[in-house]
């Protein structure tokens, strides 16, 4: 078995090979189209092919459960068009074995995989991040028109800090700092305006800085209509400030970065940050199981697989059969995308969200195969009625 086992790998990976290097070069292509629209003085047709090459693991790291069930179909329809899963399950080998037998080949990808999810694409991601800022002025992700905005407790002050950062210019640095700081009883205590900003060690420095102080009992005087004897507010201009924050370089990109494409301690880390700040998190929690799940759908499309491959067509298989694998898994795509938009409306639990496409596919993959075996009771009813209609 172990012999069969090499062959069937050996097969199954130079199928998926082919498959990933077209999907993800047809990505890559209209990918490229579209930016050429971008191209101009200050983005070149070098740095865009640089942009695109930064985008090759986020594709492939998307392409890769479909690109697997799509190479196990044409691996396994090529296998039987040439008699030879005939011949093993003529030795002894059930249809489970054969499923078992997949699943330990599809082991290395499941490795492969995790380090894809957790090294590369963040760092591509990243790093791709980074380079728009500096070529195109902006990026991706999590900003809105205003910029991109924090909210985080003061434990100096017992209140809570908002702060709102225009630009990112990558390492650390921003620009266009905006502070809201807040009473424990969510008056305004100050307001403060800086050009630009750095973090550094657990700190927030700001540069050219204007802070409006506004004094405790401003909303008291203002309401006795009577000209106060102190000023309610003081405006001072500083050339330097520290202000002592939970923010580091490392959380400021996690709000750039898309959450699914983002280390799981990366995720670990800005999740026990946003909660800590009582900010919403159901975004990234999602994405936290999405990614302890995704070794698992490389299972699920192994899964999916098997039957296919041992469905028996006269004419045509292979290519019904690669036919039957593409809709099979632009469905399985479009039914993730569901669950992910219908778990976010309807409030569901993470893992379900994650998983529940995932259980539901392998089910039911799992109850055809036992459909398809001669020793199913069902399956052989179906048979016999096969028989008898052909011979009517």
């Amino acid at each position: 078995m172990r012999t069969a086992r090499h062959y069937l790998a050996r097969e199954i990976y130079r199928s998926t090979l082919v498959v990933l290097v077209a999907l993800v070069g047809l990505f890559m292509f209209f990918a490229l189209i579209e930016g050429l629209d971008k191209v101009g003085e200050r983005l070149s047709l070098v740095n865009l092919l640089y942009l695109q090459a930064l985008d090759l693991p986020n594709h492939l790291y998307e392409l890769l459960p479909i690109g697997l069930l799509i190479g196990a179909v044409l691996a396994l329809a090529g296998l039987a068009q040439r008699n030879e899963l005939t011949i093993l399950r003529a030795s002894g080998v059930s249809g489970l074995k054969l499923l078992g037998t997949l699943w330990l080949i599809a082991i290395p990808l499941m490795a492969g995989a995790y380090v894809l999810s957790e090294y590369i694409t963040p760092a591509a991601e990243l790093h791709g991040s980074e380079s728009r800022l500096a070529l195109l002025g902006r990026t991706d992700g999590g900003r809105l028109s205003s910029g991109y905005w924090f909210k985080e407790s003061d434990p100096a002050t017992g209140g809570t800090r908002v702060i709102n950062i225009h630009r990112l210019d990558g390492k650390g640095r921003v620009q266009g700092v905006v502070l809201y700081e807040f009473r424990p009883d969510d008056t305004l205590r100050a307001y403060v305006q800086a050009e630009r900003g750095e973090f550094d060690q657990g700190s927030l420095i700001l540069d050219d800085l204007t802070e409006t102080r506004i004094h405790s009992q401003s909303a008291s005087a203002l309401s006795d209509a009577q000209v106060p004897q102190t000023p309610i507010a003081q405006v001072v201009h500083l050339d330097q400030r520290s202000i002592p924050t939970s923010l580091t370089p490392e959380r400021l990109i996690a709000r750039i970065l898309t959450p699914e494409r983002m280390a799981i301690t990366d995720l670990l880390d800005y999740i026990q940050y946003l909660q800590s700040n009582h900010l919403q998190t159901d975004r990234q929690e999602v994405a936290l199981w999405r990614k302890l799940a995704y070794p698992f759908t490389l299972l699920v499309m192994m899964t999916i697989a098997t039957p296919i491959g041992f469905m028996q067509t006269r004419r045509g298989g292979a290519g019904a059969k690669v036919f039957l694998g593409i809709i099979l898994g632009v469905g399985f795509f479009m039914l993730n995308q569901l669950a992910l938009n219908a778990g976010m409306l309807g409030d569901w639990p993470p893992w379900a969200t994650a998983l529940v496409p995932s259980l539901l596919a392998l089910g039911l993959a799992f109850l055809i195969l036992l459909l398809m075996e001669h020793r199913h009771p069902l399956a052989l009813w179906w048979r016999q009625r096969r028989l008898q209609r052909n011979t009517t």
